[in-house]
């Protein structure tokens, strides 16, 4: 194509295309997205069925609860429609057989750790996805769905829906379903790397507000189930020397990183605060000190067995006589 003209003005309008793309990067909000499950006899063949729904972004579950409520409410009387309000996994011989029911849950899009190193952007995040998660706190006894932090486990679920959104249509129809169960510690290192990634995403952002609170909820005074008193809970053995086991290991590994992670942050801050807030600095600072004495000697455990084999040998082949 030798049109010279119009080819400057394509490239113009690529140029400015990208430069709005470039202007946008973190500042975009896309879809929010909700499972919406339908029990009872009076959906038909509905009933039973889960389906993933494309919401306008920042659409609250009060709302689209409120929407389904008014639809399924007119069609069969409001009487005979109830809404589940919790994301617990429905149990059918409890429900009442004459009334409609609908649990409507607040998911995520879902991607593996080699997905992720594909999709950098919002965007890549938000388009070309068919996999939702959703979890649910529960202890072992049921009663609660929030215990301490020894019986505290989760339930993620994990959905895929048979076509991928952007779609034609705002809902599509869930035709995958698998569930996975953390134990207690495996929680508990959920939550020390959400905070991690947290802390990394505030330093980035180079906002002192949002910066000090990440700050405060990591390592604050308030905190009550903070990184000593989770170590306090699952590492206790660790101090007396005892090897540890794959999640301990793992735990006190995100520690090492919370702590890096947290005196990289107070650094940051420092450059940012004013006189006023001196205070808060040093009660910051103070609040880090404390943790990593407790945790210090996490840090740098004694070697297991699997680790001292080689140093024996080769301390033995030193020793031994040559023949």
């Amino acid at each position: 194509n030798r049109d010279f003209k119009k080819l400057a003005e394509i490239h113009k309008k690529l140029y400015k295309a990208f430069e709005r793309i470039e202007s946008l990067q973190g500042k975009r909000v896309f879809s929010t997205y909700f499972r919406v499950g339908f029990y009872g006899s009076r959906f038909g063949d509905l009933d039973g069925e889960e389906f993933i729904y494309k919401e306008p972004m920042l659409t609250k579950l009060p709302e689209i609860a409120q929407r389904l409520a008014n639809f399924y409410g007119g069609k069969y009387g409001a009487d005979n429609l109830v809404i589940i309000k919790d994301s617990k996994q429905v149990d059918l011989s409890k429900l009442d057989s004459d009334k409609a029911h609908i649990q409507i849950t607040y998911v995520e899009p879902y991607f593996d750790n080699y997905e992720l190193r594909d999709r950098l952007t919002e965007y890549e995040k938000n388009h070309n996805i068919c996999r939702f998660i959703f979890s649910t706190p529960f202890t072992k006894g049921g009663s609660s769905a929030h215990g301490e932090l020894q019986d505290q486990y989760k339930r993620k679920t994990i959905l895929t829906t048979a076509n991928h959104f952007p779609y034609i249509k705002t809902r599509i129809l869930v035709s995958d379903r698998k569930v996975i169960e953390l134990k207690p510690i495996e929680v508990a290192i959920e939550d020390i790397q959400l905070k991690v990634a947290k802390l990394d995403a505030a330093i980035k952002s180079n906002d002192p507000k949002i910066l000090q609170l990440e700050l405060q909820g990591c390592i604050g005074t308030t905190v009550n189930q903070g990184p000593i008193e989770v170590a306090r809970v699952f590492l206790r053995e660790l101090f007396d020397g005892k090897i540890p086991t794959k999640h301990e290991n793992k735990l006190r590994l995100c520690f090492k990183d919370l702590l890096k992670k947290s005196n990289d942050a107070l650094k940051r801050n420092r450059q940012f605060i004013k006189k006023d807030q001196e205070a808060l600095q040093t009660e910051l600072e103070n609040s880090y000190h404390r943790c990593m004495d407790y945790l210090k000697p996490l840090l740098h455990p004694p070697p297991g067995p699997a680790n001292m084999q080689p140093r024996i040998q080769k301390e033995a082949s030193i020793t031994s006589p040559v023949v």
